[in-house]
């Protein structure tokens, strides 16, 4: 729910088999229930988040910096000196967030994500882990 066009099932066991992949999921203390994840995948020494999401209930409950933060360690654990990220031009919490764990815009991609109507920029972001 938290995409206009979200990862298949298939997708997303195909993404968890794979060797190169981080996955994270915040799990309701209570019944275990999924409230959110992060996948990354880990390629040298470069790190990037494929996918963060979280149920809408569960947002600004530090739930996503959880998330965030235990992905950066694995993902410093694995080798990767430096990690990558894609997100919406117009999605500023996600933004905030993200600078909130010193990533910097380094570029961004016109047309990159598709939406009803037109097509909107992602902005390029990344961290050294080092």
């Amino acid at each position: 729910m938290s995409f206009a066009h979200p990862w298949s099932a298939e997708e997303i066991a195909a993404l968890l088999a794979a060797p190169s992949t981080l996955a994270v999921a915040a799990l309701d203390p209570t019944n275990g229930r999924l409230r959110g994840f992060l996948i990354a995948r880990v390629a040298a020494d470069e790190a990037e988040i494929l996918t963060l999401a979280v149920e809408s209930q569960a947002r600004r409950k530090g739930a996503g910096k959880a998330l965030l933060r235990e992905i950066l360690r694995q993902a410093a654990n694995a080798g990767a000196r430096t990690m990558f990220l894609e997100v919406g031009a117009d999605n500023a919490s996600a933004i905030a967030l993200y600078s909130q764990f010193d990533f910097v815009k380094v570029g961004q991609r016109a047309g990159y994500y598709r939406r009803e109507g037109a097509p909107a920029t992602a902005v390029v972001m990344r961290r050294d882990l080092a």
